[in-house]
């Protein structure tokens, strides 16, 4: 059926018993199957695929991606293939809802994994052991789940809030099930063909793949002497550096230091371009200006200056400077003033969140007659009864795995529903969780009181900021749900069983991409960080930290400098996109996450935003061929070239682990 929806003046005098009748008599679908044993299970197996890939991707870039309408596009299509092949029945809109559901909520799991997680480990050099991890993530995050569901009957029963991410879920979900089914196969093909495509360019830059390939499957080693498997270099300016040795071919310079210290590389990474294409030109460019003018303007100038250079490790090892040194020395400082200035500063500049946040608080509700959704809501007594029960479950499993002090555990759980109320207003209006601001304000909160134990102002702020971010992004999940009938208990276990999809999925692939054994099995958190995995997210959690921990004496005069200084532009920045209206081009976060990015990955998502910016200019017209494939088809094209790129990627981990 067509999506219907109250109007302005019946969302503004109508009571919620008056909606909640309206929605019963009018959208909810009754038995319509829901939540399947097929359902479920399709939903655990992509939430497990797709909340790998968002692993994968936040290792790299700091970014976490959705998951949600790509879940819908894939189960879309491979049960319309099955139902066309007589080998299963098709899917109802519900089914598929369901399924969207449980792999959003296992993509929004990981999120602690690469940043509280990671830095927590990076400061105390401790590795967090696997359950710790899978046990502190379910409970933090089933607060979120039974958060979400009272505040579901203030802000979509009976507020009506657009959250505009979980409405355009909504919108293509019934487009495909009442007459746009053919453009939903479309999709489909694109993200797969395109997944299919850069997967086999990623196959061909990996070493894993292609020793598999050349010496265990063609056994090339015996009859044509390959001493070392062939593999494509990802790095293109690798060939020009390899004949400049051979030749005494220019090296390029900045101030007398190699490019290739400063990050300075060319690569094709096609994870990147499809990361690109979904950020969009203004974020990208603002990640690239903040590369240039970290690696090619600020770095040489601080090498040269002494404030940057060779380390020597407590065994004598010299570690030359190269871009983790570059950051971590220098570099991570202004660029983690940048992103903390600028979103907070983006989001005092929306008072309405707050005035939002308060009238929720107050309550204020209209007078309500008898409930008609009592037996399909989530009863509100699992919540009165679960929020405190798991909240200091919470606050007991963070003292004893990470040694937070019971009274900031404690003293922590306050701000949570502060935080969340303010994360869900914001997700309501904007499709924007300020996740990362809030979550400092913990962070300094914790800090104040302990100074000397990193995991007093880490763990709570990442506590504090997974209730928050989930419960609101739960919401905007669960918006699709409201606008097409769906049964909001069945959708609240659904969520429940995404974050055990998320957990069990990616955990294990944590200590694969980002902790693997030395040759005598030992693990080391110096392995977090690396060239493959920037991990901005981790660094500006561990900087923030630090910054608590060591104080601004500890750092260079320089480095205080340059974080004045980008406070200061920060401020200016986004007050220009507030009198602009968001016109002005630039972002003081993206800015900022230009620094702790390896140069190379900001330009490849330069590139790919580029494309598709320029396509988009070119393919202006609705129905067009041009437009229905770059505009209308750059989600699933990126989905393709993320997920692709992500799960060979991941695969050649294994496939290196296997053969030793």
């Amino acid at each position: 059926m067509a999506l219907i929806q109250l109007d302005e003046q019946q969302v503004r005098t109508w009571s919620r018993a008056q909606k909640d009748q309206w929605w019963h008599a009018n959208v909810f679908r009754g038995d319509m199957p829901q939540l399947t044993i097929r359902s479920g299970v399709t939903g655990f197996l992509l939430g497990g695929a797709l909340a790998a890939t968002g692993l994968y991707i936040a290792g790299k870039t700091g970014i976490t991606i959705g998951v949600g309408l790509t879940s819908v596009i894939l189960a879309f299509a491979m049960f319309r293939i099955l139902h066309g092949s007589g080998l299963a029945t098709d899917y109802t809109i519900l089914e598929n809802n369901c399924t969207q559901s449980i792999a959003t909520a296992a993509g929004y799991v990981v999120t602690p994994l690469t940043s509280s997680f990671a830095a927590y480990m990076l400061v105390t050099g401790k590795i967090v052991p696997w359950w710790q991890m899978v046990v502190w993530m379910i409970v933090v995050s089933i607060v979120g789940v039974l958060l979400a569901f009272p505040m579901k009957r203030r802000f979509i029963n009976d507020e009506q809030l657009p959250f505009p991410e979980g409405r355009a879920c909504g919108v293509v979900l019934d487009a495909l099930y009442t007459g746009a089914a053919a453009a939903g196969m479309f999709k489909a093909k694109l993200l797969g063909w395109t997944a299919l495509l850069t997967g086999l360019y990623q196959m061909i830059v990996s070493d894993g793949w292609m020793k598999l390939v050349q010496f265990k499957i063609l056994q090339m080693d015996r009859w044509a002497g390959l001493k070392e498997a062939w593999h494509f270099s990802e790095r293109l300016d690798a060939y020009y550096y390899a004949a400049a040795a051979k030749s005494s071919l220019w090296i390029p310079k900045i101030l007398g230091t190699d490019i290739r210290q400063l990050g300075l590389r060319l690569t094709l990474d096609a994870a990147m371009l499809g990361v690109g294409g979904l950020m969009g030109i203004a974020v990208a460019t603002s990640c690239l200006l903040g590369a240039f003018v970290n690696f090619v303007v600020l770095a040489p100038i601080m090498i040269q200056a002494g404030d940057i250079v060779p380390r020597v490790t407590a065994t004598g090892a010299v570690i030359p400077i190269n871009r983790a040194e570059i950051v971590n020395q220098w570099s991570l400082w202004w660029g983690v003033t940048m992103m903390v200035v600028g979103s907070l500063v983006s989001l005092l500049a929306r008072p309405e969140l707050f005035r939002s946040a308060w009238r929720s608080l107050k309550g204020g509700q209209k007078k309500e007659g008898e409930d008609v959704l009592a037996d399909i809501e989530l009863p509100l007594w699992m919540s009165w009864v679960g929020v405190p029960v798991f909240s200091l479950l919470g606050a007991w499993v963070s003292h004893e795995f990470f040694g937070v002090p019971w009274l900031l555990a404690l003293v922590s759980l306050p701000l949570i529903f502060v935080l969340t109320i303010i994360c869900t207003n914001s997700m309501a209006l904007t499709s924007w969780t300020p996740t990362g601001a809030l979550s400092k304000i913990t962070q300094f909160t914790m800090g104040a009181i302990d100074r000397t134990n990193p995991a007093s102002n880490l763990i709570p702020a990442g506590m504090t900021g997974e209730i928050a971010a989930n419960a609101a992004n739960l919401l905007s999940d669960i918006k699709p749900g409201y606008m097409l009938g769906a049964k909001p208990r069945q959708q609240a276990i659904g969520h429940v069983i995404g974050l055990f999809a998320g957990s069990l999925a990616c955990v294990p692939l944590y200590f694969l991409l980002f902790l693997p054994p030395d040759a005598n099995g030992v693990r080391s958190t110096a392995t977090i960080v690396s060239e493959q995995f920037a991990m901005p997210a981790a660094l500006q959690w561990k900087g923030v930290a630090d910054l608590i921990t060591k104080g601004l004496t500890s750092l260079p005069p320089s480095a205080i400098v340059s974080m004045v200084v980008a406070a200061a532009a920060a401020v200016a920045i986004e007050v220009a996109k507030i009198v602009t209206k968001g016109r002005f081009p630039l972002s003081a976060v993206s800015i900022g996450l230009g620094v702790v990015l390896p140069p190379e990955a900001t330009f490849a998502m330069w590139v790919g935003a580029l494309v598709f910016w320029w396509a988009g200019r070119r393919n202006p017209t609705p129905g067009t061929k041009g437009h229905t494939f770059w505009v209308e088809g750059c989600e699933p094209i990126c989905a393709g070239l993320i997920s692709g790129a992500a799960l060979v990627g991941i695969g050649n981990a294994i496939v290196n682990v296997l053969l030793g």
